[in-house]
């Protein structure tokens, strides 16, 4: 088969077990199921089943905790500081942001910060959660592995350290902005490899400054900033806020959890969540960005563009696809986690 297509539950049903498997405690396996699930169903294929043999990796060789004690270490009325001790992402971020909502619902508005974190997946996973409680939500988070110099440099120093914005809308999709600080995400760059298709020109460029295209060869080059050195400024301001301020790994202290799977990662993210009902009637809010949806749509377009896109639209369209028609994964990865699927002595995927 040339593509494979697999449900949500199954996707969920599957991770969960493999998760359990690894010594993760049913209820923590089943909402890493669930997130991981989630970030293939919304289009983000570089941050979910794709990542399961990685983290099993790093599970297996005791770099992560699979019972961690996550808690809060800092706290006043509208921020929080949140340690979790090297447990899963998932479940840290998870904790976070609950808990900026909640703190959101009296404050208005509430930061939470997190450190001794692992890899969370795509950043709107969380940043969406505000959604379901009419608030808009933003998350900011230190990548896990270091592939941008700084501007003109060639030390590894910094990563492509996402920013997600969710903002609810009434009845158009809500603004969904997911981005990373370089061109292209690395999770990007390891799904191409992963299809065996080479990268587009301005994903990454060589030590030599020359165009990098071999998703294969990634080690021998670095992503490029968006906006040049706008991005670069943009990458390590998002770094201070989500690592530095929260006492996680920034710099060169920041591990590369694709080559060390035992040494604690102290990743950092930041969730900001705020209450528009906070400053207003939260109706009229929603109107007016349904009214700004519509006035971007319609914008008249330039020559051969057929549709203005606003943020979240593309990966609303293909959650609607893969809800139809299923998860499309390529073959290279089925054939990984079939393997994982036999050492771990679990059901392999089903697909449809």
């Amino acid at each position: 088969m040339s593509e494979f297509r697999v449900s949500f539950s199954q996707l969920e049903s599957f991770i969960t077990q493999a998760m359990v498997s690894l010594g993760l405690p049913p209820e923590d396996a089943k909402t890493v199921g669930h997130l991981m699930a989630e970030a293939d169903m919304q289009g983000s294929d570089g941050h979910g089943v794709i990542r399961l043999v990685p983290y099993a990796k790093r599970i297996l060789a005791g770099g992560m905790n699979l019972k961690p004690n996550i808690r809060v270490v800092q706290e006043r009325t509208a921020m929080a500081l949140i340690d979790g001790d090297n447990g899963m992402g998932h479940l840290v971020m998870k904790r976070a942001t609950e808990l900026a909502i909640q703190k959101a619902k009296s404050s208005g508005i509430a930061w939470v910060g997190s450190r001794l974190s692992n890899h969370a997946g795509p950043a709107s996973l969380y940043a969406r959660m505000a959604l379901q409680h009419d608030m808009i939500g933003l998350y900011f988070a230190v990548g896990n592995a270091n592939h941008l110099p700084p501007w003109g440099g060639l030390d590894m120093l910094l990563s492509t350290n996402p920013i997600a914005a969710a903002i609810p809308s009434g009845k158009e999709v809500p603004i969904v902005l997911d981005m990373a600080t370089t061109v292209a995400a690395y999770g990007k760059v390891k799904a191409k490899a992963q299809r065996g298709e080479m990268m587009p020109e301005g994903w990454m460029i060589d030590r030599q400054g020359k165009p990098l295209l071999d998703p294969t060869k990634s080690d021998e080059g670095f992503l490029l900033p968006i906006g040049g050195y706008k991005g670069y400024g943009l990458s390590l301001v998002v770094g201070i806020l989500a690592g530095t301020l929260n006492g996680a790994a920034m710099g060169s202290q920041v591990i590369d959890f694709n080559k060390d799977f035992v040494s604690t990662t102290n990743t950092g993210q930041a969730i900001a969540v705020i209450d528009p009902a906070a400053f207003g009637d939260i109706d009229d809010f929603k109107q007016n960005i349904d009214r700004l949806i519509q006035e971007l749509r319609t914008a008249e377009r330039m020559p051969g563009v057929d549709r203005i896109w606003l943020p979240g639209e593309q990966s609303h369209h293909k959650r609607l696809d893969h809800e139809t028609h299923g998860v499309v994964l390529a073959p290279g990865l089925v054939k990984q986690l079939n393997e994982l699927a036999a050492e771990r002595q679990i059901a392999p995927l089903q697909f449809l």
